[in-house]
């Protein structure tokens, strides 16, 4: 269950969401595909080929998953459609935010290194986090595709989907933007920072 103290952060109106609410009002479902629509159109760039009208579309088919993007969006992630998925020509959006997403740092990794820690817990996980968004931190591949799109995660880090390989020795892998170059390491899973977040995946 995702920590309360995360919880607030996610849903600063203290609007919990649930399985069976997972609904958005009409007025709020029309305020974020306007915004979607804003920034898909702002930036044509990320994926050519790809018409708003589809992106539409698939999101009123889809309700959960509008429901998601919507919590991308308050906790600052500025989610977009970056590629289409070559297996089940779905469409990827990701979070495009210039940096980490403010609404999700300070996090340890999952749910295993929160409850390892002893002491100076942090409010709650990033894969914890993401799951209960609907959604899931982005893979390296990914991650580095949204680098493509341009420099992000210059002044932070985000966490990534980690290979199971690294998360039985206790790590973690995280990615930021330093240099001019794209950087991917490792921290133990406990760890948490101030300046570290996670950007979330969703296939529509």
């Amino acid at each position: 269950m995702l920590n309360r103290a995360v919880a607030w952060r996610l849903y600063p109106k203290g609007h919990m969401a649930t399985t069976d609410s997972r609904i958005l009002e009409p007025a709020r479902r029309e305020g974020l595909l306007a915004a979607l629509a804003t920034r898909f159109e702002r930036n044509a760039h990320r994926r050519p080929g790809i018409a708003w009208e589809e992106v539409r579309a698939r999101l009123e088919a889809s309700p959960d998953k509008l429901w998601s993007l919507n919590e991308m969006e308050r906790s600052g992630g500025e989610p977009d459609v970056v590629a289409r998925d070559g297996r089940t020509k779905g469409l990827l959006f990701v979070d495009c935010s210039p940096e980490s997403p403010a609404g999700r740092r300070s996090l340890c990794y999952d749910g295993a290194a929160l409850a390892a820690r002893k002491k100076n817990r942090p409010d709650g996980s990033a894969v914890e986090a993401a799951t209960a968004m609907g959604a899931e931190l982005l893979t390296e591949a990914e991650y580095r595709l949204l680098q493509d799109l341009g420099a992000h995660d210059t002044r932070t880090s985000s966490w990534l989907k980690t290979p199971p390989a690294v998360r039985s020795l206790g790590g973690a892998i995280f990615g930021d933007h330093r240099f001019g170059t794209v950087w991917v390491y490792h921290n133990g899973a406990e760890s948490y920072y101030a300046a570290r977040g996670f950007r979330c995946a969703l296939r529509v």
